[in-house]
């Protein structure tokens, strides 16, 4: 992609398959918790992945879609604990530090904007240490609002000062971009290979990329 980033100010970065291997997260909730909540409750696991399927749909595009106390709430069980446990697959993309590095040198603004949980934050930001590459860090959660929510762009006004017209944002998830352009961010950007266990699947709508080094001036190799 061919971008002037001297007409940009500000970079928001989304966490789970933006910066990060959404793997994690898809082997955590589709596999791992479901066998957990099997054991404890005498299904099979077919039983349990069929039954919390269901549960998450319901959650979908909400604030308890990410809260980790809302699901050991409902599951029964210690859901901060079990991402311990495999924390060990929690891996940054690809390029993803040399990009952060080059948005410094070039003093634009870098923020981490999320729906995720604190808690899962704290985790990934203790594994990971990308952590000290941003300005700041906002959750959804402090926000009140999800990012599936064209008003969380405006709420984030109280967190963050940045000029929409000079914002970029990249996200894995066409429905938060959707929400950014109706909200006003000018340049949005799809992250087309969220897991490096599936394909990369491009965007129709928007700009799509598979590694931050597209959005360089100077590409790695």
């Amino acid at each position: 992609m061919d971008i002037d980033w001297n007409t940009i100010d500000t970079v928001l970065l989304d966490m789970d398959g933006t910066l990060l291997d959404l793997h994690f997260d898809n082997y955590f909730w589709l596999e791992f918790v479901p066998g957990e909540y099997a054991t404890a409750n005498g299904l099979s696991r077919e039983q349990a992945a069929a039954e919390l399927t269901a549960r998450y749909r319901e959650e979908e595009g909400t604030l308890n879609w990410t809260d980790l106390d809302f699901w050991s709430r409902e599951l029964g069980l210690d859901i901060p604990t079990l991402k311990v446990e495999v924390e060990h697959l929690i891996q940054v993309h690809p390029y993803v530090e040399p990009f952060l590095e080059f948005l410094r040198a070039a003093r634009k603004g870098v923020y981490l904007v999320t729906n995720a949980h604190g808690k899962t934050l704290d985790l990934k930001m203790k594994k990971t240490r990308l952590g000290p590459h941003f300005h700041g860090i906002v959750s959804a959660h402090e926000v009140g609002l999800p990012k599936e929510t064209p008003r969380f762009w405006d709420a984030l006004h109280a967190h963050i000062d940045f000029d929409k017209a000079r914002t970029l944002l990249a996200e894995d998830s066409e429905a938060n971009l959707h929400s950014a352009r109706e909200a006003g961010i000018a340049y949005l950007v799809f992250v087309a290979r969220p897991s490096t266990r599936e394909p990369v699947r491009t965007s129709a709508v928007f700009p799509s990329i598979v590694y931050f080094k597209e959005l360089m001036p100077n590409p790695i190799p």
